[in-house]
């Protein structure tokens, strides 16, 4: 049996649906293939408005001035949305755990996931650890999964621009 790496992969996920937003429910659905979720959803038509809802309340948890008010957010998403842990042998990955239900809709399994996620990234890394970027106007978020704990920029671009932008400010 292996724990599933809840942390990084679902904050990462989360991220990336918040800072460009499927346009419609496959979308999503191939969105958690690309992060390495095998598990069949059935198809809702307000999946794609749920899931909207769920990215929303996560948004709340990166903007929340204080790891008090991260905590209660995360606590409050995970006590709606997280089923007890329970082992789990699908899709040929292995004896693993979940925790969400079997047959739950996609808004909830990810609902739970990225509010797990969240939590342990956010436990085992540093409350910290999100954030929006760095580089105004961008407002993308930022989930530090680097080493030093120093990550401030969503890409290359932001941070590239930001330090140009630092420097003509000093020659001026």
């Amino acid at each position: 049996m292996h724990l599933n790496p809840y942390g990084e992969y679902a904050v990462l996920m989360a991220a990336s649906l918040a800072n460009d937003w499927p346009s419609d429910r496959a979308g999503i659905e191939q969105r958690t293939r690309d992060f390495g979720m095998t598990m069949l959803f059935p198809d809702d038509p307000q999946d794609h408005s749920a899931t909207r809802v769920v990215i929303d309340e996560w948004l709340r948890v990166v903007d929340a001035a204080t790891a008090q008010a991260r905590a209660s957010l995360l606590n409050a998403q995970m006590a709606t949305a997280a089923a007890y842990p329970r082992l789990t042998d699908h899709d040929g990955e292995g004896w693993h755990l979940h925790y969400r239900g079997e047959e739950d809709s996609l808004p909830r399994v990810l609902r739970a996931v990225i509010a797990v996620g969240t939590s342990l990234h956010l436990v085992t890394r540093g409350m910290t650890r999100l954030g929006r970027c760095a580089a105004a106007p961008c407002t993308n978020v930022v989930a530090d999964v680097t080493r030093n704990g120093r990550q401030r920029y969503c890409s290359v671009r932001c941070a590239n621009r930001d330090a140009v932008r630092r420097h003509r400010a000093r020659r001026a």
